[in-house]
This record gives C-alpha cells, structure tokens and sequence, in this order.
C-alpha cells in the first residue's frame, strides 16, 4: 500500500504513514490494513515490539480521512460512514489492548484519527513539533476514537476544555494531560528507532525532561459546569473572550454531547466502553447532526463558515447516545 508501509525489521514490526502531502490522514483501507498487521504480528516470534511513525515533517497523522464519508452521506449513504468508524475502533482497541509493545513517534500534527492510533499505544513518544488535539467539535462531530476515555483522565477539568475547543496541546500538555509519556527530541528518534529495532528492547526508551505544561496552571475551574450553558456562563464572568470565541465557532451539538460523553467516560473500566458509546454518535452523525456541514465549511468548500443547525438540547443529545440495537458495536469479535 502506498499510503502506509508495512514491514518487520530486525526484531521490529514496522508501520509508517506514507502520504504526508495529506497530512498523513487515516483512511478506511490504512486503518483496515494497520489492523491486519496487528493481528498477523500478535502470535509472529520475529516480532517483539511495534514501531508506528510517519514520513514528513507536518503530522504524524492530522485525522482520519473523512471526504468519503461526506460525500457518502451527501448522497444519502450512511453506511459508508458507520462502516469506517466501526472499523477505525476496532483498530483503536487493537492497539490498547496489544499484548506487545506498541511504540509511537508522534511528531507534528495528531489530532483525531492520529491520536486514536499514537494515543493508545504503550510507549508515547512527542518532541518539539508535536501539536495533539481533538478538534472535532469544530466539524460537528465529538472526541472520537477513544478520545472521550483519555480525555475523561486527564487532571481536573482538562478533558472538558480539551473536548469544547480543540485546543492543541505542545509536548508538556499532552505529557501532562495523559496524551504522551515521553519527550525526546526529535533529532535522536532516528538512533532509537535504530536500536529497538536492532534488540526488541523498550527499556531502552528514556526520555528527557518534558517542557512546561502551561495547562497544569490554568485555571480551567468554569468547565465544571453542569452544562454548556453554564460553562459559557461562567467563561462570560471570568470574560475569557478568546475560549468564548472558539467556543462560538464550534458546534454547540457536538460541544454539549461531548461534556455529557468524557464526563459518562469516567466511569468506564475500559476503553472499549468509551468506544462504544462515541458510536453511538457517530454512528448516526451522517443523517442526525451537524457533522457534514461541519465538514463542508472546514474540508470541502474551506469557508470557515458553517451554519450549524442542530438543536444541542439534553433531549438531543440522549437521542444520539441512545443504544442502537442491533448495530450496537461489541467486542466479542473485535480483536
């Protein structure tokens, strides 16, 4: 494939991102391929850890590669969508639940798609160029790919701020909100690489003191209110006009299920719960949210201006979570 390259050397199953002209973004047939890999590598005695990083210097991976979906759904195919962000999961919690190491090196953009993939791996490598993010509020979807279970982990009420902006996160942050666990320059990431392939041996991964995490000294306290309403009240009063402008360009849709979404995450065990209940919204975002017009402003036509539509009342967004039955993405035959 020649958007992803797949192969094992030395001691070292290998998966690098190969299209970085788009940014490295995850499509339907990576994801399904990255996933096969996975499988074929679990019980292979050549392979003792898997390295997955990225060709360019831009992102690692800016999110998954959603034009299909969108005009899938413009057309009035909804399975298109539901059948990419069922597979896209189960590769999700492939990677979390890999009874090898899974070593990420995540420089440049990860957002979405990219952080559902680097983010759940058992070593988490960032450097200088790292900016991670869940934007996907602004496109009219929610914190997708497990990211409500890491979002509902991190310290105080980083995970609703993350969730309802999109804010991009430098090395320290992500380190600091649970996103990353090491920092190392990415100069030296050549010769580490180098040499877990040579010996199989994670121990050999030490990183260097992290950067400043300028959220561990926010006061981010108004995002402990019960609702979007309150949030947005209590931003008024403490006239936080830059989080209130991004808040504003955001789906309130989108910002109001993904509150109730990392704060019902917090009482999963594990995050395959948390993947669940993030298909439930996506699941019927093509037909019932804001998600392609979100789309369309931001990716298609890039104006910037989307109209959202939908209605972000309690009653919504309880709809959207609702069980879908037979469609319902289980785990039984996920792995």
């Amino acid at each position: 494939m020649d958007d992803l390259h797949i192969r094992i050397t030395g001691h070292a199953g290998r998966i690098t991102f190969a299209r970085p002209k788009a940014l490295n973004a995850l499509s339907h047939p990576m994801a399904l391929a990255m996933h096969q890999a996975l499988l074929d590598w679990k019980d292979d005695p050549r392979v003792a850890l898997v390295i997955i990083d990225a060709e360019g210097d831009r992102a690692f991976c800016a999110g998954g590669d959603i034009a299909a979906v969108y005009h899938a759904g413009r057309a009035g195919d909804h399975q298109l969508g539901r059948t990419f962000f069922r597979d896209e999961y189960r590769l999700n919690a492939a990677i979390a639940d890999y009874p090898k190491p899974i070593v990420a090196f995540m420089q440049g953009f990860v957002m979405g798609g990219g952080v559902g993939v680097g983010g759940h791996a058992s070593h988490r490598i960032v450097g200088d160029t790292t900016r991670i993010a869940m934007p996907e509020s602004g496109i009219g979807l929610i914190p997708d790919v497990g990211g409500t279970w890491l979002l509902s982990r991190a310290p105080g009420r980083i995970g609703e701020y993350l969730a309802l902006t999109g804010a991009r996160m430098e090395a320290g942050d992500a380190i600091h909100a649970g996103f990353a666990d090491i920092y190392l320059p990415e100069a030296q990431w050549p010769e580490l690489i180098a040499r877990l392939e040579e010996t199989g041996d994670t121990a050999l991964i030490r990183g260097k003191r992290p950067p400043e995490a300028p959220l561990a000294g926010r006061d981010l306290s108004a995002f402990g209110g019960r609702h979007l309403s309150d949030i947005i009240e209590a931003l008024e009063k403490a006239r936080e006009d830059e989080i209130l402008a991004t808040l504003r360009r955001n789906s309130p849709l989108s910002m109001a299920a993904g509150l109730v979404m990392v704060r019902a995450a917090r009482g999963d065990t594990r995050m395959q719960q948390a993947l669940s209940r993030e298909y439930r919204f996506t699941a019927r975002a093509t037909a019932e949210s804001d998600f392609l017009e979100g789309v369309r402003a931001q990716i298609i036509d890039k104006d910037r201006q989307p109209a959202w539509q939908a209605e972000p009342s309690a009653e919504r967004v309880q709809a959207l979570l609702a069980p879908l039955e037979e469609d319902e993405l289980l785990w039984e035959d996920a792995q």
